[in-house]
This record gives structure tokens, C-alpha cells and sequence, in this order.
């Protein structure tokens, strides 16, 4: 049964907390609208396309493949999947719901919403902006792989995923990029605790 992966999970960690706190820098320099409406800006018809549909990527639904995957290659580590599910809910659910609930989005929270650009057929939200649990989702299943998978690729290819999944909801006009840094932020918390959940479950299996 294959280990789990701490010094490629370290690296990608710090990949992800050093982007979060890059993107709270950007804005506390340049202002949480401004900085919105730059990354915000119209690419064309081509990225509205690309990004109305990667943006699935980061719907909870995709830790269902996810839990197959497990049960069938590494059921050993389903803990920490379940883990995963149910603490980024969490923490996601803890600031929407009770801490932020009423939290602007894009087209409530910019003073003159016609600066927004938004995509045809994508129902934009007004409120419960922080954090975006669809960045939370995608960090959390690459956090998750770092710790799974020891190749080279993952890295740079797993952080591209869940970052475009990120900047997505951003072109959307469903996020702004605070949003998005604290779903990263949420996704490393969820992985700590979702690997004491693991630690914890093996010790007791070894007790049993």
C-alpha cells in the first residue's frame, strides 16, 4: 500500500499559501473592486466558453469519481477523501451561512455593475461571496493528489487545474479574488484537518 507523499504535499501547500497571499497583497494595493474588474475584463468568446464549463471542475460533485477512485486503487486513504469532502464543506459552509452570509458578490458589491463582465446563460449570485467553495473544492482535490501521487507533473499541472478553476469564478463575476484566496486558504485548512482524520483513523484501526 502506497504512503502517503508529505514532502511533494509541503511543496504544494506553500504553493498555494503563497498565491493566497499574493492575491490579499494585490488587493490590499490595489483595491478589492479594481483588482476584481482587471481580471474581470472580457477575453472573448473562447474563454467564455472555457471557463463556463471549467468552472465545473470545482463543484463538490467531483469528489463522487473521486471516491470511486479510492475504493478501487487506495481504500486505505478513504478517510481522508471523506475528510475532504466534509471540512471543505465546512469551513465553506461556516463563512457563508453564519460568520458572512450577506457578503457581496461582484454584481452587488461594484458600484456600477455595467463594468462587470458577465458570460450569457451563467446565473450570477449577489451574495455569499466568501469563500469561493469551488476554489476551496479544486485546491482541496490538488492538495489531496500531492499527498497521493509522487510525480513530477503533479505539481504544475494540479496547481494550473485548480488555479484556472480559481480564476474562473472571478471571470464569471461570481468571485471576487479575496474570494478565491480564502478558498485556498480554507482548502489548506481542510487538508490538515482531513489528515488528522487519517492519522487518526489508522492509529484506531491499529488499536482494533
Amino acid at each position: 500500500m502506497q504512503s502517503l507523499h508529505f514532502n511533494t504535499f509541503k511543496k504544494a501547500a506553500i504553493l498555494t499559501f503563497l498565491t493566497a497571499i499574493l492575491l490579499f497583497l494585490l488587493v490590499a494595493i490595489q483595491g478589492k473592486v479594481p483588482l476584481f474588474l482587471w481580471l474581470n475584463r472580457d477575453l472573448g468568446r473562447q474563454a467564455d466558453f472555457f471557463f463556463e464549463y471549467w468552472t465545473n471542475l470545482g463543484d463538490g460533485s467531483v469528489f463522487i469519481p473521486l471516491l470511486v477512485l479510492f475504493i478501487i486503487y487506495c481504500k486505505k486513504y478513504i478517510p481522508l477523501l471523506i475528510g475532504g469532502f466534509v471540512f471543505s464543506t465546512l469551513f465553506t459552509h461556516l463563512f457563508k451561512d453564519l460568520l458572512m452570509p450577506d457578503e457581496p458578490r461582484p454584481l452587488k458589491g461594484v458600484p456600477d455593475f455595467k463594468l462587470v463582465h458577465t458570460v450569457p446563460g451563467v446565473e450570477v449570485h449577489s451574495i455569499g461571496s466568501f469563500p469561493s467553495g469551488h476554489t476551496t473544492t479544486a485546491f482541496t482535490v490538488f492538495l489531496i493528489g500531492s499527498l497521493l501521487i509522487q510525480k513530477k507533473w503533479l505539481i504544475p499541472v494540479g496547481f494550473t487545474y485548480a488555479l484556472l478553476v480559481g480564476y474562473s469564478r472571478i471571470y464569471l463575476a461570481q468571485h471576487f479574488p479575496t474570494d478565491v484566496a480564502g478558498g485556498m486558504i480554507a482548502a489548506l485548512l481542510t487538508l490538515l484537518c482531513s489528515i488528522a482524520f487519517q492519522q487518526w483513523w489508522d492509529k484506531r484501526n491499529k488499536k482494533a
